[in-house]
């Protein structure tokens, strides 16, 4: 069982931001920047491209609703989207609010209390 799994079945706490029957939004404790939220199925499957057709795309069509309302509540550039999925086997597609192309590198993280990692949670959530 991956740690995406545990966070959806509420095994692990983690800072929702919206989820339906299929999909689990919540923002990313080791953010690249202010905002950086992870989406996920709830079905558990390793690669992306190993999706059925039908979920990879509700899977792009929840991540577009989810970033649409990022980018009413973060200010930034755009919001970027990147699928590495080499650090848990459990499709993820990341979602950052950018200012330049460093922002989606990995490198540079950015540290947040709890109370802002709940005010944009709620923040995000709310322009859904």
């Amino acid at each position: 069982m991956s740690i995406f799994t545990k966070i959806i079945k509420g095994e692990i706490p983690s800072y929702k931001i919206a989820e339906n029957d299929r999909f689990y939004a919540f923002l990313d404790i080791n953010p690249n920047t202010k905002g950086h939220t992870l989406v996920v199925p709830k079905k558990e499957v390793n690669k992306l491209f190993d999706l059925d057709e039908e979920t990879y795309n509700e899977l792009m069509r929840f991540s577009r609703k989810i970033a649409i309302a990022m980018e009413k509540v973060i200010p930034c550039e755009r919001i970027g989207m990147a699928v590495i999925g080499l650090e848990v086997p459990h499709v993820h597609i990341h979602l950052i609010p950018l200012q330049a192309m460093e922002d989606i590198q990995f490198i540079k993280k950015v540290k947040l209390q709890p109370d802002e990692f709940e005010t944009i949670a709620k923040a995000i959530s709310e322009n859904l």
